[in-house]
This record gives C-alpha cells, structure tokens and sequence, in this order.
C-alpha cells in the first residue's frame, strides 16, 4: 500500500515570528503613503497610483511563480495525491493564472472609491466608500486542490494590499513544502508568510490575532477555526462542503448520454474528492434505465474499459489521498447496490467511478459527504418530489440540474438555496472568475474569486464630507436646539402622513 509522505513542519517556536514578520510588512508598506505628503490632489493620485502598481506587481509574481514552477508544481501534487499533470493543469493552473490575469485587468476599479446614492437633505454633503486594506490575513488550505484553495484567496488578499500567511494541507505535503519555497523565492519578505504542519502548527496559528481567516475544510474543523477567531473578533470565511444533489428530469431522454457523461466526469475529476463534486443523483424515474445504461458507458469510454482493468490501467485517474480515506469509501459502498464500477485497488489506493442505485436513505452514504468516486442514485416522481427531497436536508454548496424545461428551471432556482446551482453541467461554476465562490448555511460563509475576494479582503469605509461655509451651516442650522414646540407631538400617524420625505424632515425640525 502507498505511503504518504512525511509533512513538513514549521518550528512552533517560530509561528508568531512569522506572523509579526507579515504585520510589520504591512505596516512598512503602508507607512510611507501616509508619510508622503498627499496634500495635493496629484500627491494624492501619484500615491494611489504607486499602491495599485504595487500591488499589481506582487499579482505579477505570484502569476510568474505558477508559470515558472509549473513543473515542479504538477510533479508535488502527483507526488501528493496521484493526480497526472493534464488534470491540474485544467482544474487548478489554469484557473490560478486565469485568477491573476482578471484580477490585474481589473485591480483599479475593484479598488476604486464608490459613491453612495444620496437622499433627502444628504443630498447637500458629499460620500465616498473607500476600501482599505485588512491587514495581515489567515488563509488556511485544504489537500484536495492544494494549489488553488492556497494561491486562489492569497491573490486577492494581495490585491486589496494585505499581507498573508498561508497554512498549507499536511495532507499534501510536497505540494505544501514547494508553495513554501517558491513564495519565498517570489514574494518580498513578509507578504506572504508560510506555516506547514499538521493540528499543532495550526493550533499555534490560531492563537495568534488576524485581521480576517479564510479557511477551506471539514465542518469539524471550521467549528474550531471560529472558536478561535472569536477570541480576538477576527471575521472569518468559511469554504465547507455538504451533499451536492444532481438532479436529472425526464425531459433530458434524447441527451441522456451527454448527461450522464457530464455527471460522471465531476466523479472522475479528482476521483470525487471535489468539495462541489455531485453528490448522489436525484433521477426521475421515466429516465431512471437509460440514465443508468449511460454511465456505465460513459465510464468506459473515459476509462478505456468496461471492466476492473479499465480502472487499475488507467494512468490519468487520481488515486484517494490515504488509506483512511479509502477505507471510508469502501465501507460506504455496503449502503447500495452497485449498478457501475465498483472495482477497488487497495495497493494503490483506487476506487472506479461508481454507480449505486437501491440506497438506504439512513445510511451514512446518503447522510455524510462523501468525497470521493461514489455516485448513489434516488430516484423520484413528481418535480415536488424532487424539491421536498431537497429542501427537508441541509442547503447544498452546489445545486446541478439537467433538464430541458423552463419551468424547472425557474422551479429550482426559486424554491431551492445553495451556494450555487448550476444547470446541464457540473463544477464549472468555480472557473467564472466574476461570479463568487461562497457556500450558505452548513456549507460555509462568506465568498471569494475576482472582485469578491477584493470586497471579503477589504475594509469598506464610509468618508462623508460637509462644508463648513456659512452657506453650509445654514442647511445645517434646523438641525440644532431648541427644536419646535410641535415636535412633541410628533407621532407615528404624521411620519405616516409625511411620508419621511425632506420636506417632512425639515417640518420636524421646525415643529411645523
């Protein structure tokens, strides 16, 4: 049986000098923009500018790292979980890289000053909403995309002028000590600070005071990170998982191979272990056998085999990242009967994309994520079957529906919550850069990727300007005392009547 590497870790000793390294990098660098003198509106735009290119160049280093250290980056995570080079290309390089570039394109006017729509006698002032940075932010990854879930939030981080540090997985450890190397080589001193190791070394990370934690993982885990976080009232953003449902209606018959091709694929992709990878399959029973029929033809044609050599030969399949793991998953295939797949490789860790159909709804199949190449089938009648199914468990991190009816789609997108829904296809929602990535209720808070990892990264100031003229404080002056002697009378059923406008609000004041 394959044995995990051995992870590296970060002296203990040295975590909170790690941390007040990153602090007073950020306090050096914004230093000297309040130090220059900015009394001038160009001083002012020259300063603003110099922060942009900046920052646009730490964006730069980070994108030139990815593309420098390709190699070396596609052969730690095969090291760490079995996963060939195309697949991490598609799934974690390319989106990283397509993260920097959308990012820099569009840096100014994430960060630019906002004005506010103005009512009623504010009309008179002037308001911006000015973003500033955090400070210096936690970013806590997982082992599934050990690139992504690390380098994805710590762009963003920079591009709102943070510093960071970063805890990569212990449980892909080559991945973790390469990300080390290769931001240190990168990244000026104290950008991006990197911790690795196991509970202690997070532990100790935890104890310190951050400005935001962004932390990708279990529920169990994201209980502990808040525990901490409230100690020193540090927000957090939380990217869980949970039970994402596919939902499959009879309208798709005359497409029912490119379906099960698409649903197969999110199981193929990383052997299931895809916190928004499909997690059983709501099938209507109209299209329940032909559905059934397809995936096992979609497997075998994306495997190269009908049957267990199709699986064990296939270079290209990742393997499930420990033995625990596979031990869960192979025990979760007692809760139904296998109708496709279901060959194990215990020496190397493999589990065939698997169809189960026949599932006991208590078992811990239906009731756990499962993370991982098991893919049970439930089948339904009625589409308020197919709701009521849904809506009585927790909201879903993603919601995939195949069909080709309007009113199921409008149905679902109504009537059910999920971080996000996608329809006639899976995943892809993580690779629209304008769109965030966030989960809602059990499966996390907050949201992240282009503009949303600006705005979760930043600090959104209201600066409102009043005049001081003469002319100014005489719009200001109704607002002094002695107020009018009507305003004792001032009740609900006037401001009903008066209808809050200005004109009321002037009334008010002057007890008219």
């Amino acid at each position: 049986m394959l044995q995990p590497a051995e992870s590296p870790c970060t002296p203990i000793g040295e975590i909170p000098a790690i941390v007040e390294k990153c602090k007073q990098t950020f306090r050096d660098v914004h230093r000297p923009l309040h130090a220059t003198d900015t009394t001038t509106a160009a001083s002012q735009r020259d300063a603003a500018a110099q922060e942009l290119r900046r920052r646009r160049a730490l964006l730069m280093a980070v994108g030139r790292m990815v593309e420098e250290g390709e190699a070396e980056l596609l052969a730690a995570v095969e090291a760490d979980l079995g996963r060939k080079g195309d697949e991490t290309r598609f799934m974690e390089i390319g989106v990283i890289l397509q993260e920097v570039r959308y990012l820099m394109g569009h840096l100014a006017k994430f960060t630019a000053d906002e004005a506010p729509a103005l009512e009623g006698f504010m009309k008179l002032f002037s308001c911006v909403v000015q973003r500033e940075p955090l400070g210096t932010v936690l970013i806590i990854g997982t082992w599934n995309y050990p690139l992504q879930m690390v380098l994805m939030p710590l762009v963003g981080a920079l591009a709102a002028g943070n510093t960071a540090v970063v805890k990569p997985s212990e449980g892909a450890p080559a991945t973790a000590a390469l990300l080390a190397a290769l931001l240190a080589r990168h990244l000026p001193a104290g950008v991006a600070g990197v911790v690795c190791g196991g509970v202690p070394e997070t532990t100790a990370l935890l104890a310190e005071r951050f400005d935001h934690i962004l932390y990708t993982g279990s529920g169990g885990v994201a209980r502990v990170v808040m525990a901490a976080a409230a100690r020193h009232l540090t927000p957090v953003t939380l990217e869980l998982g949970g039970k994402s449902p596919v939902v499959v209606d009879a309208s798709v018959r005359a497409s029912v191979e490119t379906v099960a091709r698409r649903v197969l694929w999110g199981k193929y992709v990383n052997a299931g272990q895809t916190c928004v990878a499909p997690d059983y399959v709501l099938v209507q029973r109209g299209v329940l056998a032909a559905f059934v029929a397809a995936c096992g033809a979609a497997r075998a044609a994306m495997m190269g085999g009908a049957g267990g050599a199709g699986v064990l030969a296939d270079p290209h399949y990742t393997r499930i990242v420990n033995a625990r793991h596979f031990a869960r998953l192979r025990a979760l295939l007692a809760g139904g009967r296998v109708v496709v797949g279901g060959e194990v490789d215990e020496a190397r860790l493999a589990i065939a994309p698997t169809v189960l159909d026949e599932v006991d709804l208590t078992h811990p199949l239906m009731t756990d994520e499962i993370f991982g190449p098991l893919l049970p089938l439930v089948p339904y009648d009625t589409l308020a079957d197919a709701l009521r199914f849904i809506n009585e468990r927790e909201k879903p991190l993603a919601l995939y529906v195949f069909t080709e009816s309007s009113v199921v789609k409008e149905r679902f997108k109504r009537e059910t919550s999920s971080g996000a829904m996608v329809v006639n296809d899976v995943l892809l929602h993580v690779a629209v850069t304008g769109a965030p990535s966030g989960g809602v209720g059990q499966n996390g808070m907050g949201q992240y990727h282009g503009k949303y990892s600006v705005d979760t990264f930043s600090h959104k100031r209201t600066v409102l300007k009043v005049s001081l003229s003469d002319v100014g404080e005489g719009t200001q002056a109704i607002r002094y005392p002695p107020y009018g002697k009507a305003r004792d009378g001032y009740n609900e059923h006037d401001a009903e009547k008066k209808q809050f406008s200005c004109a009321s609000l002037l009334s008010f004041f002057h007890g008219k």
